[in-house]
C-alpha cells in the first residue's frame, strides 16, 4: 500500500508540472525586450536625477556616478567641478584622473567637448577619454562630465554622451532653481517681517508704559504677549508653521491691540478643530489681521469687530479675515495696485504670491470690499500637499 501510494503521489508531482511547462509555454510575455529596455534606462535616470537635484558636490557626484556610466555605457566615468576639482571617479583606471582634471579645465574654459587619446602604442587598455561640460545653452558651466572607454568611441557613442551631460546639467540646474526659491521665499519672509508696523511696536510699549504704574500686573502680562509675539515673528524656523501656532500669535498681536483699543475692538474666532494642524505660509495671517485692525477700524470713531473664521470643507481649509470698517474700492484690487509698494492693504500682495507658489493659483487670496462696507480676505488651503510640511 506505501509502495502504491508513493508512485501515485509521483504520478501526481508529473502531471502538476507538466500543466506548469504548458502554461509557461502559452503565456504571452507581458513586456517586450525594448519596453524593458526604455524602463531600466528610465529608471536608471531617475536613480542618476535623484542625488543631482541636491546640487552638485562630491556626496551627490559619488551617488549619480555610477547610474550615469551605466546611461553613457562608458567603461568608467569622472565628474568634476566647473573648476576642475575632481568630485567622483566610477570605475577602473584612477590613474587616469589627472588626465581627466586637466581636460576638464580645458573644456571648462572653451564651453565644449574635449576629446583625449592616449599615446599611439600605449599598452593601456582605455583608448579615448571623452570630456564632457555641463552646461545648457549660454548658462556658465555647473560641471564637467568625463567618459573612459576600451573601444573607440563613435558618433552615436559621443552623442549618448552629450545627451547624458545635457539630462545632469538639468537636473543640477533644477537644484539651483530650488535653491533659489528658497532663498526668494527667506527673502520674502524677512520682507513680511519688516512690514510688522512700527507703529504697531512703537503703541504696544506705548501702552504697556501706560499700566506700568496704574496695573503693574496687567503691564507684566503685555509685557510677556509682546515677547512672545515678536520671538514668533522673528524665528528663523521653517518657511511653513501649522495654522494652530499662527492663531496663537495672533491672539498675542490682538492682545496687545486690545489693551490699546480698549471695548472699541471687539474679536471673534470660529476654529475647526480639524484644521489646526493644517501646514500654511509663515506669517500667512499676520499681514491680513494687521490690516483688519489697523486699516479696517482705526478710521471709525466707534471702532468695530474683526472675525477670524477657519473652517474645514473637505479636502481643503478656508480661513477668513472680516472686519466690519471703512472698507475699499474694488477697483484698486481690479487695476492691481495692490502689487504697488504703497498699497494701501501692505502685505496682502506679498502672502498672495507665496500661496500660489506654494500651492498653485487656484489657491491664492479672495478679497470682498466696499468702501463703508468693510473688508473680507479669505484663503483656501489644502489640508495636505506633497512638499509641505511646517
Amino acid at each position: 500500500m506505501t509502495a502504491a501510494l508513493a508512485w501515485m503521489a509521483v504520478i501526481v508531482a508529473l502531471i502538476v508540472t507538466v500543466i506548469a511547462l504548458i502554461s509557461l509555454r502559452g503565456r504571452r510575455d507581458l513586456t517586450t525586450p525594448a519596453e524593458r529596455a526604455v524602463h531600466s534606462t528610465l529608471h536608471t535616470a531617475s536613480l542618476a536625477a535623484k542625488p543631482l537635484r541636491d546640487g552638485l558636490d562630491a556626496r551627490s557626484a559619488a551617488v549619480a556616478a555610477p547610474h550615469l556610466r551605466v546611461l553613457t555605457g562608458a567603461d568608467a566615468l569622472g565628474i568634476s567641478d566647473p573648476d576642475g576639482t575632481l568630485l567622483a571617479w566610477d570605475g577602473p583606471w584612477d590613474e587616469l584622473t589627472p588626465a581627466f582634471v586637466e581636460a576638464a579645465k580645458r573644456a571648462v574654459e572653451g564651453q565644449r567637448r574635449v576629446l583625449v587619446r592616449l599615446p599611439l602604442g600605449s599598452i593601456h587598455p582605455v583608448k579615448a577619454l571623452v570630456v564632457q561640460p555641463l552646461v545648457v545653452d549660454d548658462s556658465p558651466v555647473v560641471g564637467v562630465l568625463g567618459a573612459a572607454m576600451v573601444a573607440e568611441p563613435g558618433p552615436g557613442m559621443i552623442g549618448a554622451i552629450a545627451e547624458v551631460a545635457r539630462y545632469a546639467c538639468g537636473q543640477i540646474e533644477l537644484a539651483e532653481l530650488d535653491a533659489s526659491r528658497a532663498r526668494l521665499d527667506r527673502a520674502e519672509v524677512r520682507a513680511l517681517r519688516a512690514q510688522i508696523s512700527p507703529h504697531f511696536i512703537y503703541n504696544a510699549l506705548g501702552t504697556i508704559a501706560s499700566f506700568v504704574r496704574t496695573d503693574p500686573d496687567r503691564a507684566r502680562e503685555l509685557v510677556l504677549e509682546f515677547a512672545d509675539f515678536t520671538r514668533y515673528s522673528f524665528r528663523n524656523a521653517g518657511e511653513f508653521t501649522v495654522l494652530a501656532d499662527e492663531l496663537r500669535n495672533i491672539d498675542r498681536y490682538l492682545t496687545l491691540e486690545r489693551a490699546r483699543f480698549g471695548d472699541s475692538l471687539q474679536v471673534s474666532l470660529q476654529v475647526a478643530p480639524e484644521v489646526l494642524g493644517v501646514a500654511l505660509p509663515f506669517l500667512a495671517l499676520q499681514p491680513l489681521v494687521e490690516n483688519a485692525v489697523r486699516h479696517g477700524l482705526s478710521g471709525k470713531a466707534d471702532g468695530g469687530r474683526v472675525t477670524i473664521i477657519a473652517a474645514d470643507e473637505g479636502t481643503d481649509a478656508v480661513i477668513s479675515i472680516e472686519d466690519d470698517g471703512v472698507g475699499m474700492d474694488p477697483e484698486v484690487l481690479r487695476s492691481g495696485s495692490l502689487h504697488r509698494e504703497d498699497a494701501t492693504h501692505v502685505g496682502l500682495a506679498n502672502v498672495d504670491d507665496r500661496l500660489r507658489a506654494a500651492f498653485g493659483n487656484d489657491y491664492g487670496l479672495v478679497v470682498d470690499t466696499a468702501p463703508g462696507a468693510g473688508t473680507k480676505v479669505s484663503m483656501r488651503v489644502p489640508k495636505f500637499r506633497p512638499g509641505v510640511r511646517a
